[in-house]
């Protein structure tokens, strides 16, 4: 069977239809009619009325007996072309219908483009004759938090520009701030700025409870700054959950919201909503080949920045529980074929050191003795430090675990305190 093969037709007028079907030769066109078949008279009956009667044309075949004569005068008629050739159109909606569909996105845009902002780091620079000009140096998209000016955004759309740089804020009213840094967390890739605008102009993004659902194949909306394209739309569905990325802290981001909505560079910090315009996430990343969008992004999940940005606008960080030890970097653990982290120090009064935590230690001889190896903590197993980091994430300070070591071939549960640590 010959192949399958899809072709395109580009006219003088645009892209023609497309056709499916084997590579095979075209039918011969069929034989048109010619000039004197198609020549005829028009004249005038008795009674007045025009009649039609061909002056010429090929030979009348004979009539079969018993069929039917044609009545005198009339002639089969086709369609003229230009109607064959019409592409049927449906009947207009009436004055303001629209897709239930339509106008909730409308709406969901209309109640959230306002709590939507565009962020953009400034730099000053100097020209060939050393006059200071200030250029933008990278931009993304934000939200705002709360009628105090606190705008959330992801960290790696504001982290270039801390060091040497400024930022400012652009609302839905066109109207520019300077903002500034509040604090941020890299692993979780959240950060907050600050501007200071009147509370009127200041309209805080409704956030989704803490106890709603999200479900795969509900509605996904996202606003952003596409390629500077300021508080551009787009519509998708949750495509999955629970999903694990690695953030650009190097961390990985465990629960975060997977979305076909068109996300491109630009939309970094912008809300991911759902159809009743509340914060689901905070769309971060793209896995994409050319950098475009795939119809593959992801979002910090909005319980993520409900515990974090509140301590970040108290704090400037987030405040983590610990035990208080040093560790071994993960390569070189992997490369020693052992699976945990292996404790390096126990810092003096931890809640290791009461515990009696063993350090990794050298002896005289030069040997390299290995201590404790943190291998869980209560049912989380920790195979590095990402599994740790991700763990004590789900406790305070003042919290009780059951840590679980591995001594030599032996395996312990200590019961411990978790401690505030920087």
């Amino acid at each position: 069977m010959a192949a399958i093969a899809l072709f395109c037709v580009v006219g003088a007028v645009g892209i023609g239809p497309c056709s499916e079907g084997e590579n095979e030769a075209a039918p011969p066109p069929k034989p048109q009619p010619t000039a004197q078949a198609a020549d005829k008279t028009t004249q005038t009956s008795v009674d007045g009325a025009p009649t039609t009667t061909p002056t010429a044309g090929p030979p009348t075949a004979a009539r079969a007996p018993g069929t039917a004569a044609r009545a005198p005068g009339i002639e089969p008629t086709l369609a003229p072309l230009d109607t064959l050739l019409k592409t049927p159109r449906p009947r207009p909606l009436s004055p303001g219908a629209r897709l239930e569909d339509e106008r909730n996105t409308i709406d969901v845009f209309e109640a959230a483009a306002s709590a939507t902002v565009y962020v953009t780091q400034k730099r000053i620079v100097r020209d060939l004759n050393m006059r200071p000009l200030e250029q933008t140096t990278g931009s993304g998209t934000g939200f705002l938090w709360d009628d105090a000016g606190h705008v959330v955004t992801n960290y790696h759309v504001i982290d270039t520009g801390r060091s040497a740089g400024a930022y400012a804020v652009t609302l839905y009213n066109q109207r520019t701030y300077d903002a500034v840094f509040v604090g941020g967390e890299p692993n979780r890739d959240i950060a907050v700025l600050k501007i200071d605008a009147p509370k009127e102009e200041l309209t805080p993004i409704q956030v989704e409870d803490g106890d709603a659902r999200i479900d795969v194949g509900q509605k996904t909306i996202a606003i952003g700054n596409p390629f500077g394209l300021d508080h551009t739309l787009t519509t998708g569905v949750v495509s999955a959950k629970g999903r694990e990325v690695v953030g650009y802290g190097g961390i990985t981001i465990r629960d975060m919201i997977q979305t076909d909505a068109s996300i491109n560079p630009g939309n970094s910090g912008g809300p991911l909503l759902d159809s009743s315009g509340r914060l689901i996430g905070m769309n971060t990343m793209i896995m994409s080949k050319t950098g475009s969008s795939a119809g593959i992004g992801f979002a910090v999940p909005v319980t993520t920045i409900r515990r974090i940005v509140p301590q970040l606008i108290e704090h400037g960080k987030i405040e983590r529980a610990g035990i208080g030890i040093t560790f071994l970097d993960d390569s070189v653990a992997a490369r020693a074929g052992v699976k945990g982290v292996i404790i390096t120090g126990v810092m003096r009064g931890s809640p290791a050191a009461a515990a009696g935590l063993l350090a990794l230690r050298q002896t005289r001889d030069g040997r390299i003795v290995l201590g404790d190896i943190l291998v869980g903590i209560d049912e989380s197993t920790v195979e590095n430090y990402d599994d740790l980091y991700n763990a004590l994430e789900r406790y305070k300070a003042g919290d009780s675990v059951s840590l679980k070591i591995r001594r030599g071939k032996t395996t312990l549960s200590l019961p411990i305190k978790l401690t505030a640590i920087d």
